[in-house]
């Protein structure tokens, strides 16, 4: 029997484990626990598995990002590993009939294709409660304050009940905590002197889809990893202008290869309320737009309590 079939001797101790979040670390640390014989529950707050894989083209009202936990994918971001490595060794990610984008680097719907494949394989969905999500995780204690067995996960559930959306909050206790919620929850920004006063419009790219907004801008993006330079390649093909502000760049502006209406930059070093954007070596451009591609903060907010690892 293929190892997925196999029936696995119970543990010693059977554990019910809640496991936050269904994407691709959720989904295989459910499966692994299963095979094990322990009870995972796996908490999801979307209304499907694939985690950050789910393209959502809705963006919060905040466009830095603090208007609430959304996806933090764009339209056109593609993977930036190829496939081969991106698959689970019983389960490899191959373009296939079934295919949306048999390409080596592929985009995020085949990545997403692949994930929901690997939960109805493997008989995951059963075990994942949709648009639930995690708000507290503390460990359990005693009346004298004492540490005890176990932990309390509280979720609120939302659904539609007669067109009205509800929500319910509730807990439960488990053994163990599995976090497999990922790392784009919290925009980080960029931190630069006049930015408050800048009166030019700011974006962080959790909330960034496509670049139609941008069409005729001049358009400062700030960071150039995966990310970056994506962004930026897309917003060239509609802007103006699009100068990027990079820690490595070399001083003086370079125009890229790929673009003629994109150029690098050192990193900025203030914003003014003249729409002026200035370089730390003195360049200056008057933007529109400034695109915060500057990564997240790190955290697990729902934790409330202190774990030494």
């Amino acid at each position: 029997a293929s190892r997925d079939l196999e029936t696995f001797p119970p543990p010693m101790a059977s554990s019910r484990v809640a496991v936050i979040g269904a994407g691709a670390a959720g989904l295989v640390a459910a499966r692994e626990l299963r095979r094990e014989g322990h009870s995972p529950v796996v908490f999801e707050r979307a209304a499907g598995v694939g985690g950050t894989w789910r393209y959502d083209d809705a963006a919060s009202a905040d466009p830095l990002g603090a208007g609430g936990v959304h996806g933090s994918l764009y339209a056109s971001l593609r993977t930036n590993l190829p496939r081969e490595s991106m698959g689970f060794l019983d389960f490899p990610f191959v373009a296939d009939e079934g295919s949306v984008d048999p390409r080596r680097f592929p985009g995020h719907q085949e990545v997403l294709r692949y994930l929901e494949a690997f939960a109805r394989r493997f008989d995951l969905l059963g075990l994942v409660r949709l648009e639930t999500e995690v708000v507290g995780v503390r460990r359990r204690v005693d009346g004298a304050g004492a540490g005890v067995a176990g932990w309390t996960v509280s979720y609120c559930s939302r659904k539609l009940a007669g067109g009205e959306l509800q929500e319910e909050e509730q807990s439960e206790v488990f053994d163990a905590v599995v976090v497999c919620n990922g790392h784009f929850a919290e925009p980080r920004l960029a931190e630069i002197a006049g930015i408050d006063g800048w009166p030019g419009k700011q974006l962080h790219s959790h909330s960034y889809r496509v670049p139609d907004q941008f069409h005729g801008q001049v358009v400062v993006v700030i960071g150039y990893h995966p990310s970056g330079m994506d962004i930026s390649r897309d917003i060239a093909g509609v802007a103006k202008e699009v100068h990027v502000a990079i820690r490595s760049a070399p001083c003086g502006m370079q125009s890229t290869t790929a673009h003629a209406n994109l150029w690098l930059h050192p990193m900025i070093e203030c914003a003014e309320e003249d729409g002026s954007v200035v370089f730390q070596d003195g360049s200056r451009v008057k933007a529109d737009s400034v695109v915060h591609c500057t990564g997240y903060v790190g955290g697990c907010a729902f934790i409330q309590t202190v774990i030494c690892i």
